[in-house]
């Protein structure tokens, strides 16, 4: 299992160093009115409230305006490449063993010191360097990041503001910018939107099912699956004693006691689970060094 690992991760390793390429001249994209992210994101607003299915470049694009929004307020990515490109690495892995392995993975660790991390629509992930610091080996990363890539998978924040109904109607994507009314409701409709993933954080049984996911996922890549429950009871001891809860894994996600007796209960679809990698001296050498 340890050499399929490492197999993986050299066969991954262009691929992710790709994947983390141009994220953010992208989301910087989305600031010029001219611009083709710009455009398509004017008119993504029209078809979030329809029955329709949203197509991936749209979807990127919103999720991209998102990842605005996320490093105004967690921060800018830490100044280390050998970590970012090791963190794509580990995502890219289970990444490919989800159930959305198709559309294109971009990984990133913020300089936050907020316990958390998040998924925006497309494909766009976030970890705080304050979450990764309290993980002990690359199993326990794997689970965190496959946690928001199941999100991602099941098309979660987009299913959020769709119950939401926060537009009227439907409407074709157009290359042009909204005005009026239809600019308010655009705002109105993002703002939902930031409000779902950085403040209130989203249904409870979307949270379980991205547990679900994650176990899955380590699992397929060769990873231990009962990783995402010590996280889980990680983040359970530092509740006890955090006295701001805003904007992390506490404030946005169901009570940990329960997700952590749901996930106990799983670990029975995994035999053998407890042989499996968790890949702890990698992940030190890669996380800790300064």
């Amino acid at each position: 299992m340890r050499f399929l690992l490492f197999f993986a991760f050299i066969s991954l390793n262009i691929i992710a160093s790709s994947a983390s390429a141009g994220l953010f001249d992208n989301v910087q994209n989305l600031t010029n009115p001219d611009s083709k992210e710009s455009k398509i994101f004017s008119g993504a607003s029209l078809v979030l409230s329809s029955s329709k299915e949203i197509d991936y470049p749209t979807e990127r694009t919103i999720g991209e305006s998102l990842a605005l929004e996320g490093l105004q307020r967690f921060g800018n990515p830490v100044k280390n490449e050998p970590l970012q490109q090791y963190v794509n690495l580990v995502g890219t892995a289970v990444a490919s063993n989800s159930k959305r392995a198709t559309i294109p993975y971009q990984f990133a660790v913020l300089d936050s010191p907020v316990q958390n991390a998040f998924a925006v629509p497309g494909g766009v992930i976030f970890i705080s360097r304050a979450l990764v610091a309290i993980l002990d080996n690359e199993a326990e990363l794997a689970a965190v990041l496959a946690h928001e890539i199941g999100h991602i998978s099941a098309k979660h924040a987009l299913k959020t503001i769709q119950r939401a109904q926060l537009l009227q109607g439907a409407g074709a994507i157009t290359a042009a910018s909204i005005g009026g009314d239809k600019g308010k409701k655009y705002a109105a409709t993002i703002s939902g939107l930031q409000s779902a993933l950085f403040d209130k954080g989203l249904d409870k049984e979307m949270e379980f099912e991205a547990d679900l996911a994650a176990m899955e996922s380590s699992y397929r890549s060769g990873y231990d699956p009962s990783a995402m429950i010590k996280v889980l009871e990680k983040l359970q001891k530092l509740e006890v004693s955090s006295k701001d809860k805003k904007g992390s894994w506490f404030s946005t996600h169901p009570p940990l006691a329960e997700r952590i007796e749901r996930l106990k209960v799983q670990l029975g679809k995994y035999p053998g689970y407890a042989s499996m990698a968790s890949v702890r001296e990698r992940f030190v050498k890669q996380t800790k060094a300064k």
